[in-house]
C-alpha cells in the first residue's frame, strides 16, 4: 500500500510539474524545424513565474465565477493527471479511472472556461466561447467513440482494465485500435486548441478559439490557466499512450520496475512532442468553418473502429 501511495504521488508530481516541460518541448522542436534558435525548453517555467509574480487585474464587470474558473480548470486537469495510469495500473485512485467520467472532466474545465469568458460582456470572449464550445460539441462525441473501442475489447471503461488488457495480456493485433488512434489524434489537436484546428500562438483576433477567451486574465489567473492548458496536453498525451502504447505500465506488485516505467514514458513523450511539432510545421490553420470537417472526420474513424470491433467478435 505505501509502494502504491508513493507511485500514485509520483505520478501527480509528474503530470503536473512536467506538463510545461512538454509544451517547451514541442515549441523548441517547432524552432529547429524552422531553423530558429527557439527560447529553451525551460521557457514556459519563466513564464509562469513572471506571472504568479505580478499583481492581477480584474474587469469591472468580473463575477465570483470569473476568479473562480481558472481555479476549477486547473483541479479539473491536475485531477485527470491523478486518476489516468500512467507508470502503474495498480494506484489507489485507479478505481476512479472511468474513461466517461475523464470526458466530464474535460467537459467540467471547458464549461466554467466558456461562463467565464461571457461573465466580462467583451465581444471577443463571447466569440472565443462560442468558438470553443463549437469544437467542443463536435470533439466530445468523437472522444467517446474513440474510447468505447478499447472498452469494447478489455469489457471495461476503466482504464487500468484497459491498460491490463493491452499490455499485460497475450499479444494480439487489433485493426480497430487504428482507427481510433488516428481519430483520437484527431481529437487532441482540436481539444489542445493546436494546428490545423487552432493556433495556441496567435494573436489575430478573427482567428483565435482558446486565446480569445483568456485575454481578460492576469498574473496569478493568467498563470493557472496556461498551466492547466498545459497539463491538459500532457493528459491527452499520456490517455493516448495508455490506450494505444502502454507498454512499460508496470502491472500490480511491480513496482520496482517503476524507473523502467519512467525512462519509457519519457521516450514516448519525447517522440510524441517531436511528432506534434512536425505536424503543426507541415500544416496550415484552417478556418473555423472547417472544423466541424475535420471532427467529423474523426468521428466516423472512432466509429468504423468500434464497427470493426464488433464485426471481429462475431
Amino acid at each position: 500500500m505505501i509502494h502504491s501511495i508513493f507511485t500514485q504521488l509520483l505520478q501527480t508530481l509528474l503530470i503536473v510539474g512536467l506538463a510545461p516541460l512538454l509544451v517547451g518541448w514541442v515549441n523548441q522542436c517547432r524552432a529547429w524545424l524552422q531553423n530558429k534558435s527557439g527560447a529553451g525548453v525551460l521557457q514556459p517555467y519563466r513564464v509562469l513565474h513572471k506571472l504568479f509574480n505580478k499583481d492581477a487585474v480584474l474587469a469591472d464587470g468580473a463575477s465570483p465565477l470569473f476568479r473562480l474558473a481558472p481555479y476549477v480548470q486547473f483541479g479539473c486537469m491536475a485531477l485527470v493527471g491523478t486518476i489516468v495510469p500512467v507508470l502503474a495500473t495498480d494506484l489507489p485512485f485507479a478505481a476512479a479511472a472511468d474513461v466517461i467520467a475523464l470526458v466530464g472532466l474535460f467537459a467540467l474545465a471547458r464549461l466554467f472556461a466558456a461562463l467565464a469568458a461571457m461573465d466580462v460582456g467583451t465581444a471577443f470572449g463571447s466569440m472565443g466561447a462560442r468558438r470553443e464550445m463549437l469544437v467542443a460539441c463536435l470533439a466530445e462525441p468523437a472522444l467517446l467513440m474513440v474510447f468505447f473501442t478499447p472498452s469494447l475489447i478489455a469489457q471495461s471503461t476503466s482504464l487500468p482494465t484497459i491498460v491490463e488488457t493491452l499490455a499485460h495480456r497475450e499479444f494480439v493485433l487489433y485493426p480497430s485500435l487504428a482507427f481510433a488512434a488516428i481519430a483520437f489524434y484527431m481529437v487532441s489537436l482540436a481539444e489542445n486548441a493546436r494546428i490545423p484546428v487552432d493556433n495556441p500562438t496567435t494573436h489575430l483576433e478573427l482567428t483565435m478559439i482558446h486565446e480569445a477567451m483568456i485575454l481578460e486574465y492576469s498574473a496569478r489567473h493568467l498563470a493557472l490557466i496556461e498551466w492547466a492548458s498545459a497539463i491538459k496536453l500532457m493528459n491527452y498525451s499520456v490517455i493516448g499512450i495508455s490506450l494505444f502504447l502502454p507498454w512499460g505500465i508496470v502491472e500490480a506488485e511491480g513496482w520496482l520496475l517503476i524507473p523502467v516505467a519512467l525512462a519509457a514514458l519519457f521516450a514516448k513523450l519525447l517522440a510524441g512532442g517531436a511528432a506534434l511539432a512536425l505536424l503543426e510545421t507541415l500544416s496550415a490553420k484552417m478556418r473555423i468553418f472547417r472544423a466541424p470537417e475535420f471532427l467529423g472526420t474523426a468521428f466516423l474513424l472512432a466509429v468504423l473502429g468500434m464497427l470493426i470491433r464488433l464485426a471481429l467478435e462475431k
